[in-house]
């Protein structure tokens, strides 16, 4: 079997130390500028793999194709995607990749920030004795989401591309901005994709092969106050601060929570709060596997509204529920042979398929419900959006070869 963790460790490297960090804030395409930098990185690094039809778009989404190596009629045009942006929850700059040969199952110290991994803060790790494990520093997120993911798929293109021998269809290669805040296929053209079927690289642990996500909705809540010298306040100042406090205690506070739930529990989540006195924004995220439960989230956020809104009518308290994505099983349930070649394919690689959920959303997700079936695929990343973030080689190369089998199972004649 061809030894793929030498290229891999070297592209994921080169990738991880450019700061890639997408911003909820600016409302630009792609939300940040230095996204190009690795988008413009693997237009130089198709080209010079010889991929066909290498396009940047004007919504910062790379497409490649790797050309068919056998000829036959109606073959499934299959998809590879993977986002190049990082998580803005954790700095991504300065990223200081550090490669753990051999890993030995004792605690991993990460020196700069006095971080350790061990079984109470990575668990999995006592599943990789003998791997190459990668981290940080501790000061910065690894940039594994996504980019083990776009290594995975790089390192992929470059054997197809190498041997023409191996028998497969039309592969659309897909690079994404953006997704870490909701909007990786905002903007994306099905007609630039062009495929059948698609798979996201962008998932966990060893021969997951993924198809249900969260379905999701954000909120934002704004209140306006209404302002006065606090000398002379008295009977005229409303503090929306204050407001903001009181919604805020009346969320659920010991359930329906991120740090509260797990599996299949649904929350609601107020991840960003701004402004003073006289306005101030609120964002939540409300996240269920249920659509009834996910309405019923954002049913409860708009109850507490109108709660604070009679308590203070002088305020001005506004809230906006805008849809993200849905649970991509609702759509996948109907035809689940991308699913299933998947478990094969994990078979063909010598693995052990696994069916978990996704807490949270991939690009997948929204391609899915635009028609294209697209599941999520393990690429070994580890504790991410944290300073805790890693993962394995081993891990990511046995990616790379579940890829390459389920390329070749498309191909195959029914």
């Amino acid at each position: 079997m061809t030894d793929y963790r030498t290229d891999l460790e070297t592209r994921f490297l080169r990738y991880v130390q450019i700061d890639t960090t997408s911003d909820d804030n600016t409302g630009t395409v792609p939300s940040t500028d230095k996204q190009y930098d690795l988008l413009n990185l693997l237009v130089d690094e198709l080209t010079e793999l010889g991929a066909q039809e290498i396009n940047l778009t004007d919504y910062a989404t790379v497409f490649a194709t790797i050309p068919a190596t056998i000829d036959r009629p109606n073959l499934p045009v299959v998809g590879l995607l993977a986002h190049v942006d990082t998580s803005p929850a954790v700095s991504g700059t300065g990223v200081k990749p550090t490669v753990h040969r051999n890993y030995d199952g004792q605690p991993i110290i990460l020196p700069a920030a006095d971080l350790i991994l061990n079984e109470q803060s990575a668990p999995e790790l006592k599943q990789k004795i003998g791997q190459d494990i990668v981290t940080t520093d501790g000061t910065t997120l690894l940039g594994a989401d996504d980019k083990a993911g776009v290594a995975i798929v790089m390192t992929l293109a470059k054997q197809l591309l190498a041997d023409t021998t191996i028998p497969h269809g039309e592969i659309r290669l897909c690079f994404t901005p953006d997704e870490e805040i909701g909007h990786g296929v905002t903007h994306l053209k099905l007609e630039d994709l062009n495929v059948d079927v698609a798979y996201t690289l962008d998932g966990g642990n060893t021969g997951e092969v993924q198809f249900e996500t969260f379905s999701a909705d954000k909120a934002e809540v704004t209140i306006t106050g209404v302002p006065a010298h606090p000398g002379y306040a008295k009977g005229i100042l409303v503090n929306a601060v204050l407001l903001a406090g009181k919604f805020i205690e009346a969320l659920p506070q010991n359930h329906h929570t991120p740090e509260t739930t797990a599996e299949r529990e649904g929350y609601i989540h107020v991840y960003e709060i701004t402004g003073g006195a006289t306005k101030v924004a609120l964002k939540l995220i409300l996240r269920d596997f249920d659509r009834e439960n996910l309405k019923a989230h954002g049913e409860q956020v708009k109850a507490i509204c109108e709660q604070i809104q009679a308590l203070e009518p002088r305020a001005t308290i506004e809230c906006k529920i805008t849809k993200q994505y849905r649970n991509m099983r609702d759509w996948l349930k109907k035809d689940m042979t991308p699913v299933n070649k998947a478990i094969v394919a994990a078979k063909r690689a010598s693995l052990d398929p696994q069916h978990t959920i996704i807490r949270g959303g991939t690009d997948g997700a929204r391609l899915t419900e635009r028609g294209v079936p697209t599941p999520n695929l393990f690429t070994g990343m580890q504790n991410i959006h944290s300073c805790l973030e890693w993962v394995s080689l081993h891990d990511m190369e046995k990616s790379v070869q579940m890829c390459l089998q389920l390329v070749q199972l498309w191909a195959e004649e029914e």
